[in-house]
């Protein structure tokens, strides 16, 4: 009996002790991404390129996701049920986000090779007016997969079910086998466009850099290097995408080992591919980083000396009286 309680107790603290890890993480991701967002919005310059306006259309949709599934991963953890109506709500926006991620990376990766394969038509194909209807574009393709889990969910659920308490999870949204079948198809199908105009645009830069010379080789291997770290990303994103079918299986299994392999998929799938964004434009973008630390260290600096000169004002305000 008291091997047993003790053994209790040991799973315990090994998953309060990994709540808590990705506590720290999710902080850490949406802190950086706020920070970037921030030095996005304060250099006007940004909002007439292309790859940047993407970028931080990546940035909001991955700090939105990182928000949404830790609430959701809180709310598992601490066995709180929730209306599948409201559910509906969160997961909504949740499915919606999630495809908008991979959606933008193709986008940024399209734009990549208009800009080294095409270079005379860039100015063209990737102007200021162009941006907001690739957004739209984005979003509209982006919905396609969250209308069919739902359609197909209205579709089977009785009225009753929507005033239920349950664990908001997107497993509640499969009622039938059908249905985990559909949506799966039409993900993969998804990800196996993006795959294939990755792929596409690879080969095609990868062509350009075999013939460039000085300064245009180094920038095209830089948008070689920057397209590959797009496609590990949406390789990810697509692995994603199986982990709830894995999950499902393991947890038929052994109750312990699915609790490990939710956490690894949640840490490798989940975060992992929200912190590569911040790496491939926030820290290899010379433009971009040169204007990240203006902004943080000189933002800090001001904080400082306002600081400063206000401890001295009110030091001589104290000596006056």
């Amino acid at each position: 009996m008291g091997d047993n309680s003790s053994w209790v107790g040991g799973e315990m603290r090994q998953i309060n002790d990994r709540v808590i890890s990705v506590q720290l993480l999710v902080t850490m991701f949406i802190s950086i991404n706020f920070l970037l967002i921030i030095t996005f919005f304060k250099n006007r310059s940004f909002y007439t390129i292309a790859r940047y306006i993407l970028f931080a259309v990546t940035l909001q949709s991955d700090s939105l996701i990182l928000l949404i599934s830790n609430t959701l991963y809180l709310l598992a953890y601490f066995n709180f049920t929730i209306q599948v109506w409201i559910c509906i709500i969160i997961s909504t926006v949740l499915i919606l986000y999630s495809m908008v991620t991979p959606v933008t990376l193709t986008a940024m990766t399209l734009e990549r090779y208009v800009a080294i394969c095409m270079p005379l038509r860039h100015a063209e194909l990737c102007s200021q007016r162009i941006h907001v209807h690739c957004i739209l574009i984005i979003h509209g393709l982006s919905s396609l997969p969250c209308i069919v889990v739902f359609s197909s969910f209205f579709a089977s659920a009785s009225l009753s079910l929507y005033k239920q308490d349950m664990i908001c999870s997107l497993q509640i949204y499969i009622l039938h086998r059908w249905q985990g079948h559909i949506r799966s198809t039409v993900q993969q199908i998804y990800f196996l466009i993006m795959v294939i105009i990755i792929a596409f645009c690879y080969f095609k830069i990868m062509k350009v850099a075999k013939t460039a010379s000085g300064d245009n080789k180094k920038s095209t291997r830089k948008g070689l290097r920057t397209v590959i770290l797009h496609g590990f990303q949406l390789l990810l994103c697509l692995i994603q995408l199986w982990t709830p079918f894995i999950e499902n299986y393991v947890y038929e299994i052994n109750l312990h080992l699915f609790i490990n392999v939710r956490f690894f998929n949640y840490v490798m799938f989940y975060l992992t591919p929200k912190c590569l964004s911040p790496l491939i434009y926030g820290l290899r973008d010379d433009h971009f980083f040169h204007a990240l630390k203006k902004y943080t260290f000189f933002d800090l600096y001001k904080t400082n000396i306002f600081q400063g000169r206000l401890i001295v004002f009110n030091r001589k305000n104290v000596q006056c009286t």
